[in-house]
């Protein structure tokens, strides 16, 4: 696997985390926005093509490294698959919790505490995705002796009775997990065959443009017909829909286009985190001021905003204390990956 950025980075993954995130914070600012001063805008039917694989091509990548590190020490995976989430899921938990909920912190403290815990067991807002990958990452570790052929079978069908509404548990973490680890253990399960994939798509730009658009009036078709949330079909979109999301990523890695897209994916983690404060603040602000009218533009606003400011508060505070909002630090590690990654330091230098 070659790459023309940075040593262990492969660039297409990259493009194709960029595509997810923009996508996810898109659905975000747009349709908060719209539901803020009650109208649509050109940016909503893009949220709505999006939907049948926004989520699946992000859990799929997600799970594509993870064959590197599941087989191995348990103590090191635990750390670096459960405690680097945990981690992150409380610190901005906090964060917040606190930013918006000032007048129950200061009225009722109890209260406030109540709310806390409470989405440590029924995540909520912008964070579930983060909460449920250290999910992910614990059954899939839990069921890494089983054939995956038969992993991926019961997840497929999970999916599917999901799908026909049998599954409700009311609580949303099951719920989700019947409806997105198909797609986390298929990057897992079938990453040798998703790499070939990408590795083959972008050898004929051609042929690879002529199968993205056929990809994309089929996705169109299915979401005119109301077909896309029915059983076996979103199945069907999710897969198709991070092919091609994937197919984008390749082809934009081998002509070298878009580098701040690629940037984007790099930093993926760092928007996730971010984009809920800057895009609630640029929703309020459009929508009390009504400075900009057209709805659409207003949203596309929006999106840039949760999108780059975080990137340029993760630039600013690269070299400072507060990069702990981003990079976990050594204290919250566990002692064996710390002696671990002190180890191999020695290693280097000697």
């Amino acid at each position: 696997m070659t790459n023309q950025t940075a040593p262990n980075r492969i660039d297409w993954v990259d493009y194709s985390k960029g595509i997810c995130i923009i996508l996810v914070v898109m659905m975000h600012s747009v349709l908060g926005y719209g539901e803020m001063v009650h109208a649509e805008g050109w940016m909503h039917p893009v949220v709505e093509f999006a939907k049948p694989f926004r989520m699946p091509d992000f859990f799929l990548i997600a799970g594509l490294f993870l064959s590197r590190s599941i087989i191995g020490d348990g103590r090191s995976y635990f750390d670096r698959k459960i405690v680097h989430f945990a981690y992150f899921y409380l610190l901005w938990l906090a964060i917040q919790t606190v930013l918006f909920e000032v007048p129950l912190l200061l009225g009722d403290p109890l209260g406030f505490a109540t709310l806390f815990l409470k989405a440590l067991i029924i995540p909520n807002g912008s964070l579930w995705f983060v909460h449920m990958l250290a999910v992910f990452y614990a059954i899939t570790w839990a069921v890494r002796h089983v054939s995956k052929p038969v992993i991926f079978a019961i997840a497929a069908l999970l999916q599917i009775i999901f799908a026909v509404g049998v599954i409700d548990t009311g609580w949303s973490v099951t719920n989700r997990f019947a409806e997105w680890y198909v797609f986390f253990f298929a990057g897992y399960a079938f990453a040798p065959a998703i790499f070939e994939f990408a590795t083959r798509i972008a050898i004929n730009t051609r042929v690879a443009l002529e199968a993205l658009l056929l990809w994309a009036i089929l996705n169109y078709m299915a979401l005119q017909g109301g077909v896309s949330g029915l059983p076996v079909f979103g199945l069907i979109l999710g897969f198709a829909g991070a092919a091609a999301i994937i197919a984008v990523g390749a082809l934009l890695a081998k002509h070298g286009l878009g580098g701040a897209l690629r940037y984007a994916g790099k930093y993926s983690i760092v928007i996730y985190l971010t984009f809920f404060i800057p895009m609630k603040i640029a929703q309020k602000g459009f929508s009390m001021t009504e400075i900009i009218p057209d709805v659409g533009t207003a949203s596309a606003l929006v999106l840039v905003a949760g999108v780059v400011l975080p990137l340029i508060g993760h630039r600013l505070i690269k070299n400072t204390p507060l990069i702990a909002l981003y990079e976990r630090p050594a204290w919250a590690k566990m002692s064996a990956a710390k002696r671990k990654t002190h180890t191999k330091t020695a290693l280097l230098k000697g």
